[in-house]
């Protein structure tokens, strides 16, 4: 018999009774407050394109790492999910998300079943619980409401109260899609993010390759250390006149040393001629964040560091399925001295803006907050990746906001693909802060009418304000 699926009201609120009925309240305040998504991996050709997503696998499985890296962890077979690598059979999509809901158990206490809970149930209709035996039903109900228009995408902007949404894409992107979104109406509301990664890691194999694109795109000769610079100035230019408001900077470490215009020119002539060290790389892209920080005093994009991340650890993995696929593993990672190079060159620049995330949570109280709490530039983001839990959120604020205070925070970012979880995601974090302001409360280290203002803030006012246009 299967099992009926509810949402409990209470769900991630504290367990007491006087600091849960408060929580309730303050996160009643601000549930229905429009979603400002700042950070994110939806793709800008979802929704210029609004054509109806395909079916329930293709939606909330297969292009989920989330989901399928915990379902690998177990044994299943990637192929099974949907993710296919050279010579791999094809699994059709009711065998994928049969696979998906027998399996259901293993997702018992992660955020993964709040999201995905909350899709089911607010989104799609469902009130039975994921199992083998209700697998085909869950499918059948999901399909029928992605076939009604109401689901387009354009129509879960609406649906779903997104007031904007920050897509993350490469420098050399073409931008046709956000074009035909402004075209349409959409200009404001869903914006590109400039993400220069590929082109600052001179060991990538495909370094050469992108730098070539970047000359096409831009116009502009990449033979040279300082047409390279011109090109990224460019690049960054048309995504300031397509609504970016932010770069993302995906890198290993966080050293900012900068390296002389002689050293800096000759490491990038001799990777255009395949000759470069790992050694020389690492130094080159610690390089560049110094320099993106220029430009980004120069053009006021907000520079968005993401670091700190082993991106597709089992080589094996990546060359059979590529990147993205759940094989990616935090490391250790400093701030304190490697980010002093660029902060003491742009940190108390009035045009410059930082935003700092971490998946290394023995940095927030030693390092991040601290660097929040004096420069005028750095703002803390959001707990990111393996951290964006209802515990790990909880933990971010208890080491942050002592130090830092709420208003050095960026607000809450989704950093999703899963286009569908996103109202559940900003969902937990609203609860999460209600329950640690309730606590501030019940504690007498805050007054009720506070926690409710900060409530807002943390929601819906902190993001506008971190990553606003200057001036």
């Amino acid at each position: 018999m299967a099992t009926t699926l509810t949402l409990h009201p209470d769900r991630a609120l504290p367990a007491d009774p006087a600091t849960r009925g408060l929580a309730r309240r303050i996160h009643a305040h601000t549930a229905a407050l429009p979603l400002v998504s700042m950070h994110g991996h939806v793709e800008a050709q979802v929704l210029a394109d609004d054509v109806p997503f395909g079916d329930p696998a293709a939606l909330l499985v297969t292009p989920d790492h989330y989901v399928t890296r915990m379902l690998v962890s177990q044994g299943v077979a990637p192929h099974e999910l949907g993710v296919r690598g050279p010579g791999d059979p094809a699994t059709g999509p009711r065998e994928i998300w049969r696979t998906f809901c027998t399996h259901w158990n293993l997702f018992r206490g992660t955020p993964s079943r709040f999201w995905l809970e909350h899709e089911l149930v607010e989104v799609f209709g469902v009130d039975v619980r994921p199992g083998a035996g209700t697998a085909d039903q869950i499918f059948d109900r999901i399909t029928a409401v992605i076939g009604d228009p109401a689901f387009r995408p354009r129509a879960l902007l609406d649906r779903f109260g997104i007031e904007v949404l920050a897509t993350t894409d490469p420098a050399t992107a073409r931008l046709e899609h956000h074009a035909k979104l402004a075209a349409d109406g959409y200009g404001q509301r869903v914006i590109p993010t400039f993400r220069p990664d590929a082109l600052v890691h001179l060991g990538r194999p495909s370094w050469r390759a992108d730098a070539a694109l970047l000359a096409e795109v831009s116009g502009i000769d990449t033979g040279s250390y300082d047409g390279y610079l011109e090109a990224l100035r460019a690049r960054r230019a048309a995504f300031v006149e397509a609504g970016a408001l932010a770069t993302d900077h995906g890198h290993l470490g966080t050293d900012t040393t900068p390296l002389s215009r002689t050293d800096a020119s000759t490491i990038y002539r001799d990777a255009l001629a395949g000759d470069v060290s790992a050694q020389e790389a690492d130094a080159f892209a610690g390089h560049m964040l110094h320099a993106m920080a220029g430009m980004s005093r120069d053009d006021g994009l907000v520079m968005q560091l993401h670091p700190g991340v082993l991106r597709d650890h089992h080589e094996a993995a990546f060359g059979a399925y590529g990147p993205d696929r759940g094989w990616d593993i935090p490391v250790h990672t400093e701030y304190t001295r490697s980010l002093r190079p660029l902060l003491n060159d742009f940190g108390t620049d009035p045009g410059f803006r930082v935003i700092l995330f971490t998946v290394d949570e023995t940095s927030y109280s030693r390092e991040l907050a601290p660097l929040a709490g004096v420069y005028p530039s750095v703002r803390l983001g959001a707990p990111w990746w393996f951290l964006d839990s209802p515990h790990a959120m909880r933990r971010f604020r208890e080491s942050a906001t002592e130090t830092a205070g709420f208003h050095n925070t960026s607000g809450f970012v989704d950093d999703t693909r899963a286009f569908a979880s996103i109202p559940a995601r900003h969902d937990l974090s609203r609860r999460i802060d209600a329950g640690y302001l309730a606590s501030l409360v019940v504690e007498h280290r805050l007054d009720e009418d506070e926690a409710f203002e900060t409530a807002t803030d943390l929601a819906y006012h902190l993001p506008k304000r971190a990553y606003a246009p200057r001036g």
